[in-house]
């Protein structure tokens, strides 16, 4: 800078307006350089910023649906294991197989067993209410994750339904055919009935729907982490 002071203070003094004016020229090029070099800067730190903030994001939303989708097999797991022992009571309800009532007790006995995912949280709603949405330019993603969230909203439907249909109807037709703490059957003939074989029914295709579901949001899952790990690859 004093440098410059004493080159342009020696060109006042020797009262040459032509390179005067070259220097003064010069010297508010060099001025927008620097303005124009420290925005860049301030621009190229607040996209690294933005940046990393965006991968967190996306490794955020990638470590919560991956463990949904443990929670969500571990419900599928337990949903299909009752299912077929519902489907297997049913069967002897309607070959009238007296032979088999042991096993028919511990089967009705299960009757008020059902899986239950109950997610809570929801990804999509908090990314818009904390301001995150902003940071993610993968519109596919975006997508994808509110498709998901509309999944979790039909299976915590689902689940609501089998549970009212549990409470309701279920829990009180077991009551008075079963010894719970022996799954003794102590009237054998109330189950017997097309009525009982309809509540089995019921609960199967509920159970069946509720399958569906389940599958249908880990498809969801499997395809928003291939979309992110594609992301993260290309950061």
């Amino acid at each position: 800078m004093k440098l410059f002071r004493g080159f342009r203070q020696q060109l006042i003094h020797d009262k040459n307006l032509k390179k005067y004016l070259l220097y003064a020229i010069g010297e508010i090029l060099l001025v927008m350089i620097g303005i124009t070099l420290a925005f860049q800067v301030d621009n190229w730190n607040e996209n690294r910023e933005r940046k990393v903030a965006e991968t967190r994001t996306y490794e955020n939303i990638r470590d919560q649906i991956i463990g949904d989708k443990e929670l969500i097999q571990n419900q599928i797991d337990y949903n299909n294991y009752y299912m077929a022992q519902f489907e297997y009571g049913n069967k002897i309800i309607m070959a009238n197989d007296r032979t088999q009532m042991d096993t028919l007790g511990v089967i009705v006995g299960n009757l008020t067993n059902y899986s239950d995912f109950d997610r809570e949280g929801n990804i999509y709603e908090t990314l818009v209410n904390s301001g995150e949405i902003q940071l993610l330019h993968n519109q596919k993603i975006v997508d994808r994750v509110r498709v998901l969230e509309q999944r979790y909203n039909y299976i915590n439907r689902m689940e609501s339904i089998h549970y009212d249909v549990m409470i309701d109807y279920a829990a009180r037709s077991i009551t008075s055919v079963i010894n719970f703490a022996s799954a003794e059957v102590v009237k054998p003939e109330l189950i017997f009935t097309h009525e009982f074989q309809n509540l089995i029914f019921l609960l199967v295709k509920i159970m069946r729907e509720k399958d569906n579901t389940y599958l249908s949001a880990i498809n969801e899952i499997d395809g928003i982490l291939a979309l992110i790990d594609e992301e993260l690859k290309n950061s």
